[in-house]
């Protein structure tokens, strides 16, 4: 099996650096105000649009005042000596014009020559400090490669001081080497070291030891191995023994924390009377199946889960997203570190955590922050169980929203598929390995309704994150002698870990459009978009007009009304319209952009402006038990930003033909009073309704999350009045709650209950 390495980033010649008893919890550059300090005192930060912890606009504190850097003269070799400062491995880029918004107070350097080889920014040239003849239209930016300098000192992180160091582990199986399906849960442990495998001698091995091994090997717990059975074994092989004494407590997220014993080169006599660990690991609920232990875990009461990952681009990562009184809410950065990580990881049924989050790196979250200053020991069942705060608004917002990265099992499932023909890595045909009956034998994807959620799915499988498109013809991106087609009629949910786990036909494939041509192809990114409808918006805005049918030609023309409106008498009479409005934001982690190019936008005279997609959100009436009595015909979109977060600057505009989407940290807000911001409810009967907003009904563009785009209200109609009550993210509330929403029983005297 795959070995799990200590710094997967990194060669493996490295100093130990990301693990101590609260290392990993390393913000993002451009939320935490203050850097390492660099020579002379300096500190370093990334600041403006856009939020990204690798990009943004440099500003250096010097004398205890924070300035910026001119374009002047810049190059990516100051970005390089810059971007090291700021704790990365290399830049990848440079940007000039005050990209990210001009900053304020001084400008610290001009015309700043490097030739990149630089320790420090004080060792290049410059006109001097504060010298400059430029304005902050002129500030400088840096794009970073997203990779951390080994022992980068921003934030708690250290470099372990041994000569030898545990670099990866794996476990061995007995007997079967290699033909064991995956993942692997029991077996020999073997460690690496610099002069290559060894295996660890068991004296005074114990289960805190096993719990740890586990937990690096994706597994949230371990269980009792037949000693007996290895013991027999082991007298019957040969053993190279590297390591003794291991000696953990049970809460460190890596070996190398543990207090470990490494045998000597002149040592002749290794583990004298004793034998090879063997560690036997419990694989989590998404395992469990492949493992043959699925039985096992659902012998387990099943409750409703009480956290959850948010916005990750993988498994097992995500912001963590905490149940209290019923709503789910995030969790405030403060004191996160490795250890609550690793709870979250465990009770979500991953390993220990590979990197403890902070700095909303994986998206901000909306709504409550239950949680702050949260201590765990590491050996709770729960993060609940663990010593924390609760807070208020003021005390944190969401730009310090905790996340995780949690060690998983290796499966094999990235071996199984591949891509061919595209321009990088992150694109092309997909192709996947099927077995049987005969040897294995790689195939193409038949293109029929190949979409975003299948696309997700072969992203995810690749290890590529999330797929930005999903296509249907890839005749560009030919694919050499791989001509057949082996799998047909994919539907996928969007959760699954690999293309085999959605649904699709048999071993016979069908294809309504034959020939390599309309095969299935995929772009992937490491981030994607998330949209959320303000909520509390809609429920404070909501109210019911009735316009005069002289007012809603244009309404007509772009089919804003109700089929009933053709056979009205025009221009006389009226229709009943539920107002309200939608404030759509963008707290993922790329820009929303329309799937349409330019070229395909339609404009629509009447309102003026192009609309730059068919369907972007639909708005309905429902009956309780989900019938559709009524739905705004909300055919299309001008998608721009409207208003945006501090330091971040509007890019897209929807006037003179300009680019069309929504920023990450921008909102889109149309109001209730124009044209088309409503749901015609003319031919609506008094009763309790819900209202129901979905953003992106059709998976159009990629998504971090596609669960939290639906909204929900409750309606009561009386004919005359409306009374909406209670709006909230359909991901928002839990099962139970939402459960009792559905039953909701109207007014009484007047009182929404």
């Amino acid at each position: 099996m795959r070995p799990v390495s200590v710094c997967q980033w990194s060669p493996w010649g490295l100093l130990l650096c990301l693990l101590c008893s609260s290392c990993l919890g390393s913000p993002s550059p451009s939320t935490d105000p203050e850097k390492r300090a660099g020579s002379q005192g300096l500190r370093f930060r990334l600041a403006g649009f856009p939020r990204k912890p690798y990009e943004g606009r440099v500003e250096i504190q010097r004398a205890g005042e924070w300035g910026t850097i001119c374009d002047d003269d810049f190059t990516l070799q100051a970005a390089h000596v810059l971007c090291r400062e700021l704790g990365f491995t290399e830049a990848t880029g440079w940007t000039h014009s005050a990209k990210y918004g001009p900053g304020t107070g001084r400008i610290w350097l001009d015309n700043l020559s490097c030739s990149g080889t630089e320790q420090s920014v004080t060792e290049c040239a410059s006109r001097g400090w504060g010298n400059s003849d430029c304005t902050h239209d002129e500030d400088a930016g840096v794009i970073c490669k997203d990779q951390r300098l080994p022992g980068f000192s921003d934030s708690n992180v250290i470099e372990v001081e041994h000569h030898l160091q545990v670099e990866e582990v794996r476990i061995r199986p007995a007997v079967g080497w290699g033909r064991r399906p995956l993942p692997v849960t029991e077996g020999l442990v073997e460690v690496r070291l610099p002069d290559g495998w060894s295996q660890v001698c068991d004296k005074g091995w114990s289960a805190h030891n096993s719990h740890v091994v586990c937990g690096m090997l994706g597994f949230p717990s371990e269980k009792r191995v037949n000693a007996a059975f290895y013991r027999l074994l082991a007298q019957r092989q040969q053993h190279s023994f590297g390591l003794h004494g291991v000696a953990c407590l049970g809460t460190e997220a890596h070996l190398s924390l543990c207090s470990l014993e490494f045998y000597r080169a002149n040592d002749t006599a290794r583990c004298p009377g004793g034998g090879p660990a063997v560690v036997s690991c419990v694989p989590g609920p998404l395992y469990a199946a492949s493992s043959g232990q699925k039985k096992q875990q659902q012998s387990k009461p099943q409750g409703e889960a009480r956290v959850r990952l948010k916005g990750g681009a993988h498994p097992g990562e995500g912001r963590v997203e905490v149940l209290k009184a019923s709503t789910w809410g995030t969790v405030c950065d403060r004191k996160w570190d490795l250890h609550a990580a690793s709870v979250v990881c465990r009770e979500l049924g991953f390993g220990s955590a590979r990197e403890a989050l902070s700095g909303a790196r994986m998206g901000q979250g909306m709504g409550a922050i239950h949680l702050s200053e949260v201590r765990c020991s590491g050996q709770e069942l729960s993060l609940w169980k663990c010593p924390h705060k609760n807070i208020t608004a003021e005390d944190c917002s969401h730009s310090q929203d905790a996340g995780v990265r949690c060690n998983l099992p290796y499966t094999g499932a990235e071996t199984r598929i591949r891509l061919s023909g595209g321009r990088s890595q992150h694109e092309g045909r997909v192709e996947v390995q099927i077995g049987g009956p005969g040897p294995l034998r790689w195939g193409l994807i038949c293109g029929d309704d190949w979409g975003t959620l299948e696309a997700m799915v072969a992203c995810r499988q690749l290890g590529l994150g999330y797929a930005n498109h999903g296509l249907q013809e890839t005749w560009y991106w030919d694919s050499g002698n791989i001509t057949e087609v082996v799998m047909s009629g994919v539907r996928c949910t969007g959760t699954e870990l690999s293309l085999d786990q959605c649904a699709h036909h048999g071993t016979h494939t069908t294809c309504k459009r034959t020939g390599t041509r309309f095969t299935a192809g995929v772009i992937c990114s490491e981030t994607a978009s998330d949209l959320l409808l303000h909520s509390a918006l809609v429920q404070e805005t909501a109210y019911i007009e009735d316009r005069p049918l002289h007012m809603l030609y244009c309404a007509a023309e772009e089919n804003c009304l109700a089929s009933s409106a053709r056979s009205a008498n025009w221009p006389y009479g009226h229709r009943r319209l539920l107002r309200f409005s939608s404030q759509i934001h963008n707290l993922g982690r790329a820009d929303f952009r329309p799937k349409a190019g330019r070229h395909s936008w339609v404009w629509h005279e009447c309102h003026g402006h192009y609309h730059s997609m068919d369907i972007f959100t639909h708005y309905d009436i429902l009956t309780p038990n989900g019938t559709k009595v009524a739905e705004g015909h909300k055919a299309s979109f001008c998608l721009e930003d409207t208003e945006c977060q501090e330091d971040v600057s509007k890019r897209y505009e929807c006037a003179n033909f300009g680019e069309q989407g929504i920023t990450v940290g921008c909102w889109d807000l149309y109001r209730h009073d124009i044209d088309c911001q409503w749901i015609d409810i003319t031919d609506v009967k008094p009763g309790n309704y819900i209202l129901q907003v979905v953003i992106n009904p059709n998976f159009e563009v990629a998504e971090s999350d596609f669960t939290n785009n639906a909204m929900k209200c409750n309606c009561k109609y009386d004919g005359h009045r409306i009374w909406v009550h209670n709006c909230h993210i359909g991901d928002a509330f839990s099962e139970e709650a939402n459960r009792r929403f559905e039953r909701y029983p109207g007014q009484t005297s007047n009182q929404i209950i």
